[in-house]
């Protein structure tokens, strides 16, 4: 377990705590959901059992509580994925070990409504910050622990879902495809939305591929499930399908620390996919 020294400019941690999240050693618990609102945080916490508000400093809000006995914690990150890095930075310096993104996304694949949820399985990195992390070639991808925990979850909810390739980006207008200020959007952008398509890439969100990227180069467990709220293809926009994204992703945690719990029981680092069947 890494644990956060004293402070430096190097590793800030004023008091003792994280600066950004503005959490000490011991406040969160191994498994963490990470989405991007804060106001989310709260939604999250109430779903949770004796649910504790525990920090609020910038974009990083955070809680804890407990699901089937297994405990979850909460931190925002804000919008995009250089405040995303923070948050799994200072997290996992903390001891956190498996990350969730609960967020929301637009979706470019076919058959995909509002209010439908997709768990992403890799990322296109069409954002700057795992740059300076890893070469350029560096696939960025969920881990399939987290991956087939969501499935399962999504499934026992009877929630739709997709489970594919996501692009992540800096840019919600252009860089997703969106005309900007006065309609501006370069021939490039024009293309982008059929382009990834063709590619089999299902959505745009801002945030997975350097939550993925920094879980294989630190060894953490990372996944993602959003909820679409933006359909491109047919330009529609519907706030729907949070709280599905929500109590699929606190199920899956609890999945994954019984899960661990039983490969601890067994001595393996990998369990066969046939000792993660659920009967629901």
């Amino acid at each position: 377990m890494i644990c956060v020294k004293l402070s430096s400019a190097s590793r800030p941690t004023p008091g003792g705590a994280a600066y950004h999240v503005g959490l000490s050693a011991g406040q969160m618990p191994g498994i963490v959901l990470l989405p991007g609102d804060p106001g989310r945080v709260k939604a999250i916490a109430s779903v949770l059992s004796d649910p504790v508000m525990l920090a609020s400093h910038r974009e990083f809000v955070s809680a804890r509580g407990t699901w089937r006995g297994v405990d979850i914690g909460v931190c925002s990150t804000g919008i995009g994925a250089p405040s995303a890095a923070i948050a799994v930075e200072e997290l996992a310096a903390l001891g956190c070990h498996t990350f969730l993104r609960v967020g929301s996304t637009g979706a470019i694949g076919p058959g995909i409504s509002c209010g439908d949820l997709i768990i992403n399985t890799a990322a296109v990195r069409m954002e700057s910050t795992s740059l300076p992390y890893v070469v350029a070639g560096y696939p960025a991808h969920a881990h399939y622990e987290a991956v087939n925990a969501l499935i399962e979850s999504c499934s026992a909810l009877q929630a739709p879902f997709h489970v594919g390739i996501c692009a992540s980006t800096d840019s919600f207008y252009v860089g997703q495809g969106r005309p900007g200020l006065a309609g501006y959007l370069p021939s490039a952008a024009e293309r982008l939305i059929p382009d990834l398509a063709r590619m089999q890439v299902l959505n745009f969100e801002m945030e997975a591929a350097a939550l993925f990227t920094l879980g294989s180069v630190y060894g953490l467990r990372t996944g993602s499930v959003c909820a679409v709220f933006a359909d491109r293809n047919t330009d529609t926009f519907a706030l729907k399908g949070e709280n599905e994204a929500i109590r699929a992703a606190v199920s899956a945690a609890s999945l994954l620390a019984t899960w661990d719990a039983k490969k601890a029981r067994m001595g393996v680092r990998y369990l066969p996919p046939s000792h993660t069947c659920t009967e629901w």
